[in-house]
């Protein structure tokens, strides 16, 4: 059985997922493959818990770098890269470019950005070719990111691979968990729909991409039915037996910044590529079946209980 190794700069809810994929789920039979596990966090707290689940943890920020990466990272063959970038780009590209270059055993880059690159299209549909042009400070600054990491593709023919993603969720991170907090809204802005995309279809992108490579490559990571918020809390409701709240007019409410950058764009993203150059079937492929799957794996959890 082959050995590999990844490390995650930034071992966050993306991440944990693939990690466990590769230890516990059928790819190393699969692919007659065996991982080792490592990657970067901001807190000690957290870098304890890595630890004492058997992934090798290191603190990282933009002013803490990794230490003594070239030894650090002497036998990692994959990477995975979802830290948060400012407006200079991605953090783990400006601390440590250079020492990823060098390393000997590099066989495999991934890049965590969002379909947020695309900016807004007034309701139309894009693909990988439309040409990036975001409209909010998070989608300029992933395509920053974006950007940095291609040049290490076009100039060093770095293993970099590009996977723009629509909105995560999963178990814990759904329309279901806001809705048990009260604090989800049903808001109504005519036109308006976006895509989403389950952890764990995400995940399978990406293992399938480890597995067939084609650096300098661009992936729209999605569902296939986009639809607006609303639609999506009332299935929640609907999950869990409980009445839906209000419809909000768009139009008539005072949003964070944050919920108004959101709205603000406007958009439909295809995901043939990865169905045709990566083989994927989606597990699922509307938010109806995502959020019916993370409610049966919570009822499965409760019940080992």
């Amino acid at each position: 059985m082959t050995k590999k190794k990844l490390f995650c700069f930034g071992y966050g809810y993306t991440c944990d997922y693939l990690g466990h994929e590769l230890t516990h789920g059928d790819v190393s039979q699969r692919y007659d493959v065996s991982w080792d596990l490592a990657g970067t966090t901001r807190d000690n707290e957290k870098k304890h818990t890595l630890e004492e689940r058997g992934i090798a943890a290191y603190i990282f920020d933009s002013d803490v770098p990794v230490p003594d990466p070239l030894y650090l990272l002497r036998d990692v063959t994959h990477i995975l890269i979802s830290t948060l970038p400012s407006d200079e780009g991605d953090m783990s590209y400006l601390r440590h470019a250079r020492d990823l270059i060098n390393l000997p055993k590099l066989e495999w880059v991934g890049y965590l950005s969002t379909t947020g690159a695309y900016g807004n299209r007034d309701g139309g549909w894009v693909d990988e070719t439309a040409e990036p042009r975001p409209t909010t400070k998070r989608g300029s600054r992933r395509f920053t990111s974006e950007e940095q990491w291609r040049s290490m593709y076009e100039h060093y023919k770095f293993p970099v691979h590009i996977f723009r993603l629509a909105g995560i969720y999963g178990p814990g991170r759904s329309a279901l968990d806001s809705v048990r907090a009260g604090i989800a809204r049903r808001i109504d802005k005519p036109g308006h729909a976006f895509n989403r995309v389950h952890v764990d279809d995400i995940v399978q992108v990406l293992v399938a991409s480890m597995h067939n490579p084609k650096p300098g490559e661009i992936y729209n990571v999605c569902d296939d039915y986009p639809a607006p918020s609303h639609k999506v809390i009332d299935y929640a409701c609907k999950l869990l037996k409980i009445n839906s709240p209000p419809l909000l007019s768009y139009d008539e409410i005072d949003l964070v910044p944050i919920t108004a950058s959101f709205y603000a764009e406007n958009k439909r993203i295809h995901n043939d590529k990865i169905k045709e150059e990566l083989g994927i079937t989606l597990k699922y492929p509307d938010y109806m079946k995502g959020l019916e799957g993370c409610l049966k794996l919570e009822t499965q959890i409760f019940t080992r209980k």
